[in-house]
């Protein structure tokens, strides 16, 4: 799987959380492809010691953490999510955080789908692939 610089400046996979849980955390608490716990010590393992899940570099909107400076020079961003999915919330809160502070945003959310769908199937992946290929397409004319 690719890399993607994220809003931090720093090359992540796009996979945020925080201390406070999302709705679409608290009801989809034991989701069968990426359940909280799993989420959380994930997040125990990646972050640095003593810090929790408010640290930047898991929750960019926290403390202020996101420079205006910064965010007026990103670049226009995409983002695809799904109602199934555990981390739909916070994409949805980043997305409404970078909307107004000025940011291109095109979002791509469904209701039909869960966290990583596109490995299972294949149709799916076609409409992820063709919504990037637009993206792409549309950004850099």
């Amino acid at each position: 799987m690719g890399k993607y610089q994220n809003i931090t400046g720093r090359n992540s996979l796009h996979y945020f959380s925080a201390v406070t849980r999302t709705e679409s955390e608290k009801r989809l608490i034991n989701d069968p492809v990426l359940p909280l716990a799993i989420s959380d010590q994930m997040w125990a393992l990646s972050l640095p010691k003593d810090t929790d899940r408010d640290h930047e570099y898991c929750n960019p909107i926290a403390g202020g953490s996101l420079e205006k400076n910064k965010i007026e020079r990103l670049p226009r961003c995409f983002f695809r999510g799904y109602g199934g999915d555990p981390l739909v919330g916070k994409q949805k809160e980043l997305v409404k955080m970078l909307e107004s502070r000025g940011v291109d945003v095109v979002t791509k959310f469904d209701e039909d789908g869960f966290h990583a769908v596109e490995v299972f199937d294949p149709a799916k992946l076609k409409v992820l692939y063709d919504y990037v290929k637009e993206f792409v397409n549309t950004t850099v004319k």
